[in-house]
């Protein structure tokens, strides 16, 4: 899993490079610049990201990161590409759990908000990293959503979930799924098989990284 963060991590400081830091994310409000002053305040400011959880801290951590926002674009994203080894979120005993979805996902905002985008055909073991991290995501946080739903990533496996009531059956590439389970639902290519008024409300259903 950690060799699959460190090759997101250098695709996406290389795309940050290659698109500039004024260009379009899918985070909405932000800008490539935003999002890369994001991902460096979560790995070396500990202190002010606990602000992205906790309401009153909230304003530190915009603070903090509208300061590495500041930065010479080029400076920021070799932050982005070089972590510290002390990080909580980085090192190297805890960068799988923790980095496997920021990474992937965060590369895909930016890939996404470009008109060209397509979905990557990723190696299997990157894949199987991904369905790992996207069952455990499913079960959490569709859990309470009001369907029997199954999640389906043809040739990896499928999970239950949802509190029951009508079928759902929501199908796509992990890294789709994942996707969309990061709450991007409508920027991703998945299948949703079922009620068509269910289908829509997953579609709307808020769910955050």
């Amino acid at each position: 899993m950690s060799r699959f963060v460190r090759s997101e991590r250098q695709k996406l400081a290389d795309l940050f490079v290659t698109v500039g830091p004024e260009a379009p994310t899918m985070c909405t409000g932000w800008a490539a610049r935003d999002l890369a002053a994001h991902l460096v305040l979560r790995e070396r400011r500990p202190d002010a990201s606990l602000g992205m959880f906790l309401p009153p801290l909230r304003p530190h951590a915009k603070a903090t990161q509208r300061a590495f926002a500041a930065r010479p674009y080029p400076d920021l994203v070799e932050l982005v590409r070089n972590p510290p080894l002390w990080s909580p979120v980085s090192n190297p005993l805890t960068e799988g759990l923790t980095n496997t979805l920021e990474f992937f996902v965060h590369h895909e905002d930016v890939r996404r908000a470009q008109p060209d985008w397509h979905p990557r055909d990723l190696p299997k073991e990157d894949q199987t990293a991904l369905w790992k991290q996207a069952s455990l995501t499913a079960r959490l946080r569709l859990r309470k959503f009001p369907a029997a739903l199954l999640v389906q990533a043809p040739g990896f496996g499928e999970v239950t979930t949802g509190a029951g009531g009508e079928r759902l059956r929501l199908v796509g590439a992990p890294g789709e799924l994942a996707y969309f389970l990061s709450g991007r639902q409508r920027a991703t290519r998945v299948q949703i098989d079922g009620p068509p008024a269910l289908a829509d409300r997953l579609r709307g259903t808020p769910l955050k990284i």
